[in-house]
């Protein structure tokens, strides 16, 4: 993060022109971290991560800032391997070993870990676990200043509803608007907004699906975790997968469609999201994704002091959307709009929540066993606490889900049902009620997991 700093204080400042400018830094951290020229390879390599480039051990820089200037995405894989680095951990005390729980890591002591990108799902638990930056996910911020810095392209900043007091417990939303505001950003959407358009259409699918005892329906597709393990592993379960996109893609999506020139950056407490990003069915949608710790440092080396700034405060998106950002979120939302849908239903909507890696394997392997449950809609998320509890957040789990609470007890309207700004935005977008979201075709595939 260090290093992040420096690049986007000198980049942003045009003080990086060239290799002998980011060779200068590279020398700069050397001396003030202590490190010696042995080093400098493993240093260079931070760099070009932290610009949201490939690591590829040449000593010395070549056109890396030309890549930069030129890019206009960042490329896969999100999470890489610094070559060098394992040397100092030399596997007596390394934690690369166990950490992945999907089997996509293969761990050999002499040489380092080896990511198996088919298997990989992004989650990020490789990457905050090593304590050496053997491994880090790709930075995306330095590819898109050029674009906040054109006055004539809008730059829409969406942020996961998990962002409610990760940067500071006094800090409210309308602060951190103004904030993204002075980067250059057109405005800051709520997500939780179109996780309440999501919410609808999981309330019509389950209402189809869901008829019998015995019949059950997975979500969320806010976890992009959850989703590409039963995707990949369970395929049997899989067809019961709600086919929904994410609501970090519907906002891209519907946001294109308004306004046909913008460009979305999605800010989130996740990695998997950089990974969701570039799907080849969902690309296009979210051009950049930055989490919670890579905007603080942001914040930090442009010296915006949120303390500081006035509140643009908006009401966007009901409670049920925004506490999407922890467990149980998705079924308390789905299950008040199943209520209203559909008040006499005889098989009512039971939830089970599961979060963490453990838990999410438990009950597919369960489900996959013909387990009885008493429940017929199965939430999953990822992460220990849902989106709380992501790898790039920064507070602690339980503070962060009293923030989300706060936050959606905050909001004036109690569910996505009664959110008329879902009616609004879906007018703008050709929709003139509630029921086209499932019955209109070019929505219907606007909100489902296909190119759009």
């Amino acid at each position: 993060m260090k290093i992040f700093g420096e690049l986007v204080k000198r980049y942003w400042n045009n003080e990086l022109k060239n290799a002998v400018d980011l060779n200068e830094l590279a020398g700069e951290i050397k001396e003030k971290y202590g490190f010696i020229d042995k080093d400098m390879p493993v240093i260079k390599d931070h760099i070009r991560i932290a610009m949201g480039l490939d690591p590829n051990g040449n000593p010395e820089f070549q056109d890396e800032l030309d890549l930069v200037r030129n890019s206009r995405e960042v490329g896969n894989p999100i999470i890489a391997r610094i070559q060098g680095v394992c040397e100092y951990c030399g596997g007596k005390e390394c934690k690369c070993e166990d950490v992945c729980k999907y089997e996509a890591h293969i761990y050999k002591r002499n040489e380092g870990p080896v990511i198996a990108n088919d298997k990989c799902l992004s989650c990020g638990e490789c990457v905050t676990a090593c304590d050496f930056g053997a491994l880090a996910d790709k930075m995306e911020f330095m590819p898109m200043i050029e674009l906040l810095k054109d006055p004539d392209i809008p730059v829409y900043a969406t942020v996961a509803p998990a962002i409610a007091g990760q940067f500071g417990d006094d800090i409210s939303m309308g602060q951190l608007r103004t904030a993204l505001k002075l980067l250059g950003f057109q405005d800051m959407i709520e997500v939780a907004l179109f996780a309440d358009i999501l919410t609808i259409k999981e309330a019509f699918e389950f209402s189809y699906l869901v008829k019998n005892k015995g019949d059950f329906f997975l979500t969320s597709c806010c976890c992009p975790v959850w989703f590409n393990m039963t995707k990949k592993n369970y395929p049997e379960i899989f067809t019961h997968m709600s086919p929904s996109i994410s609501p970090m893609i519907a906002s891209g999506r519907f946001l294109k469609k308004l306004y046909g020139d913008a460009k979305v950056v999605f800010i989130a407490p996740c990695i998997a999201k950089k990974a969701e990003a570039m799907e080849p069915e969902l690309k296009g949608a979210i051009d950049y994704v930055l989490n919670f710790r890579e905007l603080k440092e942001i914040f930090d080396a442009l010296e915006i002091n949120l303390k500081d700034l006035p509140g643009d405060e908006k009401d966007q998106a009901s409670y049920g959307g925004r506490i999407y950002a922890r467990t149980g979120g998705v079924s308390f939302s789905v299950k008040s709009v199943v209520n209203r849908l559909e008040p006499t239903r005889l098989i009512k909507l039971k939830s089970r929540k599961v979060d963490g890696v453990k838990d999410c394997k438990e009950i597919l392997d369960a489900l996959i066993s013909n387990k009885e449950f008493d429940a017929n809609f199965i939430e999953g998320m990822g992460c220990t606490g849902g989106c709380v509890g992501g790898p790039r957040t920064n507070i602690d789990v339980d503070k962060a889900t009293m923030f989300v609470n706060e936050f959606g007890e905050d909001s004036l309207i109690m569910t996505p049902f009664d959110n008329l700004n879902v009616m609004k935005i879906l007018k703008q977008a050709g929709i003139s009620s509630i029921e086209e979201i499932v019955q209109n075709r070019d929505m219907v595939k606007m909100l489902s997991r296909e190119k759009y």
